[in-house]
């Protein structure tokens, strides 16, 4: 085990009773190290204190996770937006993107991170996708639990030649679908690898500078445990990190 790749799981900034923290889910963290067979650290969002260009060469990938916070629409060119924000995330996060892609180490995504992701190389976020006539809704109302919210589902279609097409062998998955903003433009360079039954685009795949890099909108860290298909999503998070992607 000594052996293993070292994964950085990015944090957001939360509060915890009356302090702020630095705060991940254990789900994000087990799933990974479990099912990608790597060890794991957690790279905290305290830019005032910390900058990627420290970090990126101690680490063989970083994973971007879900938030409760959405990127600053700042970011991608927006004036307003719907919080709440993290905008030290949003430094950490998008820097931590660019240093990883310069030293062609992997760059995986999970919600937030498909997000950030897509900012972070020049796209733009749409905030409508449980509002507009125009989408099927991405997120389960907002009275329900929060195992609930996990349980609305739709399928995604896979793009035929891509990556996630070629490790699922087959046309389409059902995926948790947990999100309130959305791909609107396309970074240039991203290939889409899956969409929504509303064309929105799900997951996308890249190797800009040689670094392999994918992210999902779904969360498949959630009931990983019960679920192969979000086994192989850690998969290939472990392939990556060993260089056999």
């Amino acid at each position: 085990m000594s052996n293993r790749p070292v994964l950085g799981v990015i944090a957001c900034n939360r509060i915890v009773g009356t302090e702020s923290a630095q705060a991940v889910m254990d789900r994000y963290i087990r799933s990974a190290m479990r099912y990608a067979n790597v060890a794991a650290l957690i790279v905290p969002s305290l830019p005032d204190l910390m900058t990627a260009n420290e970090v990126a060469p101690r680490l063989d990938g970083i994973l971007l996770t879900g938030s409760p916070s959405n990127v600053a629409t700042l970011r991608y060119g927006e004036d307003n937006g719907d919080g709440p924000f993290d905008e030290a995330r949003d430094e950490i996060a998008i820097s931590m993107v660019d240093r990883m892609i310069d030293a062609q180490k992997p760059v995986f995504g999970i919600c937030r991170g498909f997000q950030e992701i897509n900012v972070a190389l020049g796209g733009t976020l749409r905030r409508d996708t449980s509002t507009s006539d125009d989408l099927i809704r991405h997120h389960a109302p907002d009275d329900v639990g929060f195992d609930a919210m996990f349980s609305h589902r739709h399928p995604v279609e896979l793009v035929d030649g891509g990556m996630l097409a070629n490790a699922y062998a087959k046309p389409d998955l059902e995926v948790n679908s947990v999100h309130y903003q959305g791909i609107d433009n396309l970074a240039d360079g991203l290939s889409v690898e899956a969409r929504a039954p509303d064309g929105l685009i799900e997951a996308y795949s890249a190797r800009p500078n040689g670094a392999p890099l994918l992210a999902v909108q779904w969360h498949p860290e959630w009931g990983t445990e019960n679920d192969p298909d979000s086994q192989t999503y850690f998969h290939l998070l472990g392939k990556a990190l060993r260089g056999e992607l």
